[in-house]
């Protein structure tokens, strides 16, 4: 509890900060008048990347990039919004659509272990239980394993967000944007990348936490 508490902490201001960031800049319309759709079908073509598709999905910053499918999904909120908030969160996804047609290695190796990780999420606790309970604990240290590919994901995450973000923003600055508004769309960015080093420093808690977990409870036998 007391590794948790304060990363759970750090993890809610994160997100706290990403939506009081995009609240402030999703009313800071731009002065071209680009959509968050047009501006992202603007830079996939730039990009030779006419046969990645824009798809619109329901809800509020659900937006993604499909590799397997070669589709953007833009959120309600962002995909006709021509706010400096939403054409930041659409070039991000843009980022990541050029990650995947130039083979950019973090992105191969996060969507590499996506199996494994979802795997490992279902099976560490169950496996780390049964060890505990019954007393074998090569069972539990192979939950603990498990639930290392879940740190594993969550690092590789880090460099291909961030470079996600660093392309959009070096393409924004070319004529999509004016530099103050660059700005506004560079804090929304910042912002939302703070989730994910929040999520990574959630994991290694949690992992911590269930190695302390284990070994106390090997030692009391």
């Amino acid at each position: 509890v007391v590794i948790i508490l304060p990363l759970m902490l750090i993890a809610l201001l994160a997100q706290i900060r990403v939506k009081t960031t995009y609240a402030r800049y999703r009313t800071v319309c731009s002065r071209r008048g680009l959509t968050a759709e047009q501006a992202v079908r603007q830079i996939l073509n730039e990009n030779g990347l006419y046969n990645v598709g824009i798809t619109r999905v329901q809800g509020d910053l659900t937006d993604h990039f499909d590799p397997k499918n070669g589709v953007i999904a833009l959120s309600d909120s962002v995909c006709g919004s021509t706010s400096v908030a939403a054409i930041g969160v659409a070039a991000h996804e843009a980022g990541h659509a050029i990650q995947h047609a130039v083979g950019y290695a973090p992105m191969k190796i996060r969507s590499a272990i996506i199996p494994v990780t979802q795997f490992g999420s279902r099976m560490a606790m169950p496996l780390a239980l049964i060890g505990l309970l019954f007393g074998f604990y090569p069972v539990a240290y192979a939950g603990i394993l498990l639930y290392g590919t879940t740190v594993l994901f969550q690092l590789v995450t880090l460099p291909t967000e961030f470079d996600a973000s660093r392309r959009a923003l070096r393409v924004l600055s070319n004529g999509y944007l004016e530099a103050d508004e660059v700005k506004g769309a560079r804090k929304v960015l910042g912002a939302a990348a703070c989730t994910y080093l929040a999520a990574l420093l959630v994991s290694l808690g949690s992992l911590l936490r269930l190695l302390l977990i284990v070994n106390s409870g090997r030692r009391r036998r």
